[in-house]
């Protein structure tokens, strides 16, 4: 039989037993009820006529006192005695109609014949002389008589009460032993039902979860029995089928996890790269032998341990998960160069951090499960930059002595003390005068280069008023606005605070940028300057803002970098590819930004920060 049917068969158990209770407990109040109008209808109205019978009688004496043995009747005897032997008749008349015991029905005819006697007697018309002969002779034996059969039939009622009675409270005590006794047996079967019951469903789940908990910890042999034929014998049998298949699918997949372990743990031990795998835990899991060269700690010393606790002990680990800390953007905005000491060498590493992300199918998203460290060798890259820094450097000083030169003889040929020069050559000089300044810049921009690269580049910081630095560069950049016929406006409050920079290396910065917004603008159009304290009043920002062909989302970033031009729609081809990378640094190594703000037709806006002078550095 299986759960369900056994489940049902014992509520409709409960079910009957309670049904049978009732019924037997209706059974038992009805009999009882009925009992109790029997004994009110049979035996106490029969007492209660009676008790009538008797106040009929007492009302009778004293009338027949008073005519036999006083000699004088009253002038209502008649009807007094009529009404006394009226209310006797009809007590009588009734109780002959409500005879229930044995014997009644003799005292009720005694009473019968008696009371007719007695009536007789008591007759006013009648010939006997009212003495108290007659009186103590016939009528008072008879009234005597009369009380005596009364008596009697009260006395059977009464009888018969009590003993109606005492089957009643029998029949009611009988009544309460099968009650108590069938609920009792009830209470057992349902406490039986429901400690069996619940039992029975509940064991073979908690089998099915430990099956289950087993399962998860890869413990395929914790089977279910399989007994009966229930609902939950076909739940075992599945289960343990499934964990035979998985038995079986662990064993075989076991040798091919083993075999593509083996191999990509033989790709990151071969790789030429430092890798650290860390889970989401910070756990470190896996570890080649060239990370752990380089961080000093043996490879058994590093896996499986928390990060952060070997981080305490060991610098290099503790920087690399410094990095880690940091927002993803921030990441891989500019990873950073670590120098190692490697075989009495120094050795660049670059440390590029990746989240590693799996999607989950049972939450049908992206979780995070780990990130990946890499120290990549960039020693070589390094060297080759070197060599091309020391060979700039190198180029650019060698050029700008016959540069300047050259230029000075330019000067001399232009200048009319020299000898006089026809319009023809006066043209060709200027050519050459332009395109020796062109490469006198470019050579200067290639300097500023390699000294940002060596780090030789000194910053003269003093408190500055940007409101000079602005006016200065306008100044200065007016010639250039006439061949376009641009205009320059300025919105630069004189009330804003002073900032902490080199005056010569922001204006450069602020010129160059000038250049850039007079290169790229339209004809008759204006460029627009303008200044403001930062949201978090700790900086000034400068804007310089044109109305060219704008610059397209994917150069917004590139154009910051060394030798890089944007494509240009009218073929202009002037500029190194030096310039904004130059001034960005300048304005970074001042501890402030440089960015652009841009969209295709409708111009650019480039905004570079500068610190304010903390209130006791002004002097």
């Amino acid at each position: 039989m299986n759960l369900k049917n056994k489940i049902t068969l014992g509520f409709l158990a409960v079910l009957a037993m309670l049904i049978g209770v009732s019924a037997y407990a209706l059974y038992s109040v009805k009999r009882l009820e009925r009992s109790s109008s029997m004994v009110l209808q049979d035996n106490f109205y029969s007492v209660q006529l009676g008790q009538q019978m008797f106040a009929a009688l007492d009302a009778l004496a004293p009338l027949e006192q008073q005519r036999y043995l006083g000699g004088t009747a009253p002038p209502e005897y008649t009807a007094s005695l009529q009404n006394g032997l009226q209310r006797f008749r009809q007590s009588l008349t009734r109780e002959a109609g409500n005879i229930t015991e044995v014997g009644e029905r003799q005292v009720v005819d005694s009473l019968t014949r008696l009371f007719a006697d007695y009536q007789l007697l008591l007759d006013p018309q009648s010939a006997n002389a009212p003495t108290s002969a007659f009186y103590l002779q016939q009528i008072l034996p008879r009234h005597q008589l009369l009380r005596a059969q009364t008596a009697r039939m009260v006395q059977l009622n009464m009888q018969a009460l009590m003993r109606k009675n005492k089957v009643a409270q029998q029949t009611a005590t009988k009544a309460n032993r099968y009650t108590v006794a069938l609920l009792t047996f009830s209470v057992l079967f349902t406490m039986l039902f429901i400690f069996s019951v619940p039992e029975a469903t509940v064991a073979p789940l908690r089998q099915l979860t430990a099956s289950l908990a087993n399962a998860a910890r890869h413990d395929f042999t914790a089977s279910i029995p399989e007994e009966g034929n229930d609902e939950f014998t076909q739940v075992a049998r599945s289960f343990n089928q499934m964990l035979l298949q998985l038995r079986d699918y662990r064993t075989s997949t076991l040798a091919e996890l083993i075999t593509e372990r083996n191999r990509v743990v033989s790709i990151v031990n071969s790789l030429d790269e430092g890798l650290l795998l860390i889970d989401q835990n910070r756990r470190v899991i896996v570890a080649n032998p060239v990370v752990s060269n380089l961080l000093g700690i043996p490879l058994e010393q590093l896996e499986n341990r928390v990060a952060d606790e070997v981080a305490k002990e060991n610098d290099l680990l503790r920087e690399m998960l410094n990095r880690l800390d940091l927002p993803p953007n921030r990441r891989e905005a500019d990873p950073p160069l670590l120098t190692l000491a490697q075989a009495g060498e120094e050795a660049y590493y670059r440390l590029i951090v990746h989240d590693v992300v799996s999607y989950n199918e049972a939450l049908e998203k992206k979780a995070f499960v780990g990130s990946i460290l890499l120290l990549r060798n960039v020693s070589d890259f390094k060297k080759l930059d070197q060599a091309k820094s020391n060979f700039l450097a190198t180029v650019s000083h060698e050029l700008k002595t016959p540069l300047s030169s050259i230029n000075f003889s330019l000067m001399l040929l232009q200048d009319q003390r020299v000898g006089p020069i026809n319009e023809a050559q006066q043209k060709l000089l200027a050519t050459l005068n332009r395109e020796n300044q062109r490469l006198l810049k470019l050579v200067g921009e290639l300097i500023d280069v390699s000294r940002l690269e060596s780090g030789n580049i000194q910053l003269n910081f003093q408190p500055s008023r940007i409101h000079d630095i602005v006016q200065f560069g306008a100044d200065t950049i007016q010639l250039q606005l006439q061949p376009k016929q641009l205009t320059l406006n300025i919105e630069v409050p004189e009330t804003l605070p002073p900032v902490r920079a080199d005056i010569e290396k922001t204006t450069w910065v602020l010129l160059n940028l000038l250049a850039n917004a007079i290169r790229y603008s339209p004809e008759q159009e204006a460029i627009h300057i303008r200044a403001d304290l930062a949201p978090d009043g700790q900086q000034v920002q400068v804007r310089v803002r044109d109305h060219g062909p704008g610059i397209a989302p994917q150069y917004q970033e590139k154009i910051f970098q060394r030798f890089v031009q944007i494509p240009d729609k009218n073929g202009y081809k002037g500029g190194s590819g030096l310039g904004l990378s130059i001034a960005r640094e300048f304005i970074t190594s001042q501890g402030g930004r440089l960015w652009v703000e841009s969209e295709l037709g409708s111009g650019s806006t480039f905004v570079f920060s500068l610190p304010v002078v903390a209130q006791g550095e002004v002097s």
